[in-house]
């Protein structure tokens, strides 16, 4: 078979993701990716994964990821060939030939970054970053690809056998959703974790998934009473926005019960408010703060619940007021207060810096994840640096131009989390760490297996993970 043959075979494939990049870019180059993919179709040709599917499903759904973050089309076309030499006899060089030295970097880049071998353990989560973030210094796409495999693969992960599912869900929980977490892509962070939070415990998946279900009802009326009332506000005080509800994730539902050992029912932020204002740049600024003002006159704000993300922002560039007040029948209510362009930000972090730059690679993003490898690189207990990641705050070049971070300096508390030994902060971190902890928090750590690579049966021609 021809590679053209090849790839008309799955021609509705290559229509559909065409389809979707040109949403977002109408000026895409449709020849490079037919080409790229049915070179890929051609290399896979003949092998499936265990569902069954011809193997070019794989990357073809690695790639309508990426178009959904709504990256270039050199990204997309790597990640169309990101298993070619991996899993078929196609060399680097072919690439290369074929698609220019761009494409093959980046192609080349994922591969070494597959072959890498990740223990999913506490012991080794600090040099996974380091792995991960190396890998990254050359060329930041490498990551969002590889993320976007995990992803997949992911989805279609019941078609492993028992224990390596167990080891691939604990594996996207240790490494990649924290570090599309540290990246800024909560897109990604969320159902990765969902994903494996269902393979690992499906059980208290489900448990959680009903009873979110049959309050639905009412926490959308209480949240649509709220905002029905915020709008008419903002409508007089000419603050245009856009009002919506955000549903939490299971994961962080099952995370929050765990960790603070609280029932379902004392979790009250089930679905929070968001409140995205239309302007931009500083008039969007200056709106945020006038939405919050407004918020905050409508009903009283809960002590300790403003956290100011806009002036002070993560390490990851997010940038957002939140809140929580003692809204309409004296129940509490989360909200949040963001200008579009931070809500782009946080739903899609570093890919959305590379969305606006365009193919320019950023000095400051390369110092950025070089400065994370090496504040890592001399720690000789992984777990002191794994402690310590979070507690730094790196500058991360954000799309418009504002200005970086707040950084701590030497005034901060000596009880920080960076501050504290290794044992306390297992403690802290732990709920299961001492006795006395709530059955759903003692589940957390059951479920904490340690399994052990086993050879699944013959049932392909292709590595599907």
């Amino acid at each position: 078979m021809t590679v053209l043959e090849a790839g008309e075979k799955h021609q509705e494939l290559l229509d559909e993701l065409l389809s979707d990049i040109e949403a977002y870019n109408p000026e895409v180059d449709r020849e490079l990716l037919a080409r790229a993919f049915r070179f890929a179709a051609d290399a896979h040709e003949g092998q499936q994964r265990r569902s069954g599917e011809a193997f070019i499903r794989h990357p073809w759904g690695a790639a309508m990821i990426l178009a959904e973050l709504r990256q270039d089309e050199q990204t997309i076309a790597a990640a169309l060939l990101h298993d070619v030499v991996e899993d078929t006899e196609t060399e680097i060089d072919e690439v290369r030939t074929e698609f220019g030295d761009e494409i093959a970097q980046l192609v080349e880049g994922v591969t070494k970054l597959t072959r890498i071998h990740f223990q999913s353990r506490e012991q080794a989560e600090a040099e996974n970053y380091r792995k991960m973030i190396a890998a990254m210094v050359g060329d930041e796409r490498v990551i969002l690809i590889k993320l976007a495999d995990r992803l997949h693969n992911m989805r279609t992960i019941e078609y492993l056998g028992k224990q390596k599912q167990l080891q691939k869900a604990r594996e996207t929980l240790e490494v990649y959703a924290p570090l599309a977490h540290r990246l800024g892509i909560h897109k990604l962070k969320w159902e990765l974790e969902d994903l494996a939070f269902e393979t690992l415990h499906p059980r208290k998946y489900e448990e959680i998934k009903t009873m979110v279900a049959e309050r639905r009802t009412d926490r959308e009326e209480h949240v649509s009473e709220a905002s029905r009332t915020l709008q008419l506000e903002l409508d007089k005080v000419d603050i245009p926005a856009e009002i919506s509800g955000r549903a939490k994730h299971f994961y962080s539902i099952y995370d929050k019960m765990a960790k603070k050992g609280r029932e379902f029912n004392e979790i009250y932020d089930l679905t929070a408010m968001r409140v995205i204002v239309e302007r931009s740049g500083d008039e969007g600024t200056r709106d945020c703060y006038g939405a919050l003002g407004l918020i905050h006159s409508l009903w009283k704000p809960m002590p300790g619940r403003f956290k100011d993300y806009i002036a002070m922002p993560k390490f990851n560039a997010y940038r957002s007021l939140h809140t929580t007040v003692i809204g309409p029948e004296g129940r509490p209510l989360e909200i949040q207060v963001r200008t579009r362009d931070m809500h782009e930000i946080a739903e899609l972090g570093v890919a959305a810096h590379w969305l606006y730059t365009r193919g320019k690679r950023d000095p400051q993003w390369t110092a950025w994840a070089k400065q994370l490898m090496e504040s890592q690189a001399d720690e000789a207990d992984p777990r002191e640096s794994a402690g310590r990641s979070d507690a730094d705050r790196f500058r991360l070049c954000r799309a418009h131009g504002s200005r970086p971070p707040h950084s701590r300096g030497q005034d901060q508390r000596p009880d920080r989390a960076a501050a504290l030994p290794a044992e306390e902060r297992r403690r802290r971190r732990d709920p299961d760490y001492e006795d006395g902890a709530r059955p759903l928090a003692r589940l957390a750590v059951a479920g904490r297996l340690v399994t052990r690579p086993q050879q699944d049966p013959p049932v392909v021609l292709a590595r599907d993970a």
